[in-house]
């Protein structure tokens, strides 16, 4: 799965023993936009370095989810996007004016149009 955006936020690496993650969030292009989190771990930590705030990037990601029992015995569940894979997303291409070419019709009824 992947998710495009424009970096909101990159946090610090956060190292819990041998454990490291890095968070970072994602404000999507939809007509909605949505801040998503997501988080580098272990050796992937580095990923986001080469990237700053305002960049556009596609994230491949992983859906991960858990479960924790708390002293209630009460199940409570967690989930994280987990990224692998960060590419930059370059503007498109679009054609400039001077290359746009005016439509032509062939249909061969006069334009009757009062204005």
């Amino acid at each position: 799965m992947e998710v495009t955006g424009k970096i909101k936020l990159i946090n610090e690496t956060q190292t819990f023993g041998t454990f490291q993650k890095r968070e970072f969030v994602l404000t999507t292009d939809d007509q909605y936009p949505q801040m998503i989190q997501l988080e580098l771990r272990q050796d992937k930590v580095d990923l986001i370095d080469s990237y700053k705030v305002g960049d556009d990037i596609k994230v491949s990601i992983n859906i991960r989810g858990k479960e924790w029992i708390n002293p209630e015995g009460v199940a409570k569940y967690f989930n994280s996007i987990v990224g692998w894979r960060i590419e930059k997303v370059e503007a498109q291409d679009l054609p400039s004016v001077e290359q746009l070419q005016p439509a032509v019709s062939n249909n061969a009824e006069p334009d009757d149009l009062p204005f």
